[in-house]
């Protein structure tokens, strides 16, 4: 794959051949000891990551969009599919690509450009960031019904599931994701006493989204930003291989897998990281 460029049968035979590879990645894995799944932000720390013996890739959409100038969910999608394809190119292991919640465009179009990039997964996520809540269930899973049906084999869907970002429920929801309420001093809706950000809530739908999704060919649910705590349920409930988040402050790798995560991602993590050490770099450049 390193420095060349597939087309027709060999580029959807080398697309077969990384998903395979990938999804089986997440299978008959020991518990604390998931897929860990670094996530490079350009070709570079691609080719530091493989290096390492990483297996697999998983871009961040937020850190590319920060190191191309862009605040997280406003690269235009030319530039994202530029820059997965450059990071695959780059490296001789599977690359899954965060493309948000794929930029309008039409199941076969994704899945086309995704391909074409050289990736052999993707992100794809159920919240609506332009009406800050949750995309319908049951419309998001017709939709990822479309994705797996134009892709076949050739990748590794990961739906990412928002309701620990947005609130539960995708109707009735105001601005920031809540039950609209009628009483304005009233956070929730009067009518529900439950309070739709409450984690005991929120795993509910997480798990009946995370179900929705599988069966309509999804190979592994992200529920970004559940509590740890909740990893075993949210598990036990989905029934499929699950992504967790580590952070720095967070359980580690080993932990979030004895946990129930069967793999592991870090978002913006890695790139934060980085940037953090050439503000430290440049300080010290610093005349004194």
């Amino acid at each position: 794959m390193t420095g060349t460029s597939m087309t027709g049968t060999s580029m959807t035979g080398a697309s077969m051949t990384g998903a395979t590879t990938l999804r089986a990645l997440h299978h008959g894995r020991a518990p604390g000891d998931p897929l860990v799944l670094p996530n490079p932000w350009d070709a570079a720390t691609a080719r530091v990551l493989a290096a390492a013996g990483f297996p697999a890739l998983a871009t961040p959409s937020a850190g590319i969009a920060a190191s191309l100038g862009y605040r997280d969910g406003e690269i235009p999608a030319d530039e994202m599919f530029a820059a997965v394809a450059r990071i695959a190119r780059a490296v001789d292991v599977p690359v899954t690509a965060d493309i948000e919640g794929g930029y309008g465009l039409a199941p076969a179009e994704i899945v086309d450009r995704l391909l074409e990039a050289g990736a052999v997964g993707c992100n794809l996520e159920d919240g609506d960031r332009a009406a800050d809540a949750l995309k319908d269930a049951r419309r998001q899973a017709d939709w990822l019904a479309e994705v797996r049906a134009a892709a076949g084999d050739r990748l590794v869907i990961n739906a990412r599931v928002d309701v620990f970002v947005r609130g539960a429920g995708a109707r009735g929801r105001g601005a920031g994701g809540r039950a609209e309420s009628t009483d304005p001093t009233d956070p929730t809706d009067p009518t529900d006493p439950t309070d739709p950000t409450d984690p005991e809530r929120l795993a509910e739908e997480a798990i009946d989204r995370g179900r929705r999704y599988v069966a309509a060919g999804a190979d592994c649910v992200y529920p970004i930003f559940a509590p740890p705590r909740l990893l075993p349920r949210l598990a036990a409930g989905i029934g499929a291989p699950l992504n967790a988040m580590a952070k720095p402050d967070g359980p580690s790798v080993r932990e979030l897998g004895e946990s129930g995560a069967t793999r592991v991602t870090f978002g913006p993590g890695l790139f934060r990281r980085a940037l953090a050490a050439v503000e430290d770099i440049a300080e010290q450049l610093r005349p004194t």
